[in-house]
């Protein structure tokens, strides 16, 4: 919402749960609002939810479908190179799926590290990450397959080791975005929601507080 200081508190979704993931957006920015309008709608365990907006206002920035549509093109980066080596497409998905990565929802890592700004110690070390992405861009010269957004976060990882932060976590090439664009995203950790800690297969993140804040 244009309230800048608003807290949109996440409603009661019934049946003791306390996470859901957005499934769709039914405003734009610039859009006006009234109260109770239906702003988007959240997807649970057990159904699809419409989330009306708690008071009126205007749209200011849906920064979720950007981070959304940028991870997808990075995956189609990751499908296309597995394939082309050989993988079969099912196979890939359920490796990575199974993974620690794949078990938790995509944005839940940034309260363990990006947002309270903790990136020590290391939950895993920025000079491995190195590694990993520089063999994965080798394989993909070898079988040719373009991998943009990849070579763009190796240049960032590349920085990141210059200036010794190769056994910081492998988050830290993302305080090179905060000086490009002259801000530093930041929330104490005693504001964060829970810590993202997998309770099943699928990993969870909880609101402790009930509380999400929409931009």
């Amino acid at each position: 919402m244009s309230e800048p200081n608003e807290t949109f508190c996440l409603p009661d979704l019934g049946e003791g749960l306390t996470d859901a993931e957005i499934a769709a957006w039914h405003v734009s920015v610039g859009d006006r609002v009234v109260t109770d309008q239906p702003l988007l709608s959240v997807e649970t365990d057990k159904a699809i939810v419409e989330i009306p907006a708690p008071f009126a206002g205007s749209i200011a920035k849906l920064a979720h479908n950007t981070g959304s549509f940028t991870v997808q093109t990075a995956l189609a980066e990751i499908f296309t190179l597995g394939v082309k080596a050989g993988v079969d497409p099912l196979a890939l998905f359920l490796a990575i799926r199974q993974g620690a990565s794949g078990r938790m929802r995509t944005f839940d890592r940034l309260v363990a590290q990006y947002l309270p700004g903790t990136y020590d110690p290391p939950a895993f070390a920025l000079r491995l990450a190195h590694k990993d992405i520089s063999l994965a861009l080798e394989l993909a010269k070898e079988v040719g397959v373009p991998m943009r957004i990849a070579e763009l976060t190796l240049a960032d990882f590349e920085e990141g080791l210059k200036r010794g932060w190769s056994e910081r976590d492998s988050r830290t090439p993302m305080l090179l975005q905060n000086e490009r664009a002259g801000v530093t995203p930041h929330v104490p950790a005693d504001r964060v929601p829970c810590w993202p800690r997998p309770t099943s297969s699928r990993g969870s993140l909880r609101i402790c507080s009930g509380k999400a804040r929409f931009l």
